[in-house]
């Protein structure tokens, strides 16, 4: 049994989680309307990842045998001023996620909610990745803002999808 305050809080992480999500679509959408592929489909991968990441939650809400809120969520912020503000954006959602995370195993450390803690491992490293990854391709947008071409040909050969992650948690519905 997962304590009641851990489960309160995953419940809360998993309306950040899809809030997220719906804000790498619209990360994705614009990229797209610049006929910018590569930025696209690296954001539109990342809102499915997001979106994972919520279902893993539901899935071990559910195996724990505790209620699953799924919350209604703010809009995502639907316009940038140019090719960075996206990734800008990207980044401190992603700072703010690891934020959240840490509280999380800090929650499940205080309630001796030894499997909550090892659950929530992964999305530890999870987040050491996506804050990496971010904080790269700023980087590079910052850098090359002018050159819509050079960003996208980085995208396209260091943002490749990786291989599925086989110590990842289940995903509900998968």
């Amino acid at each position: 049994m997962a304590a009641d305050r851990f489960v309160e809080q995953l419940n809360a992480q998993i309306a950040n989680e899809l809030a997220a999500h719906n804000q790498y679509l619209a990360c994705a959408v614009y990229y797209d309307a610049l006929t910018m592929p590569q930025m696209a489909a690296f954001f539109y991968g990342q809102a499915l990842e997001e979106r994972d990441h919520a279902m893993m939650m539901v899935q071990y809400l559910l195996d724990t045998d505790h209620d699953v809120v799924i919350p209604g969520v703010d809009a995502p912020v639907p316009a940038f001023d140019d090719v960075v503000a996206p990734v800008t954006l990207a980044l401190a959602q992603e700072k703010r996620v690891t934020e959240q995370i840490n509280a999380l195993l800090k929650t499940a450390r205080e309630e001796s909610d030894f499997a909550s803690e090892q659950f929530m491992q992964w999305f530890i490293k999870e987040q050491v990745e996506e804050v990496a990854t971010m904080s790269d391709l700023l980087a590079v947008v910052t850098r090359n803002r002018t050159d819509i071409e050079d960003i996208e040909e980085y995208v396209a050969r260091e943002q490749r999808a990786g291989d599925t992650d086989p110590t990842a948690p289940r995903i509900a519905g998968a």
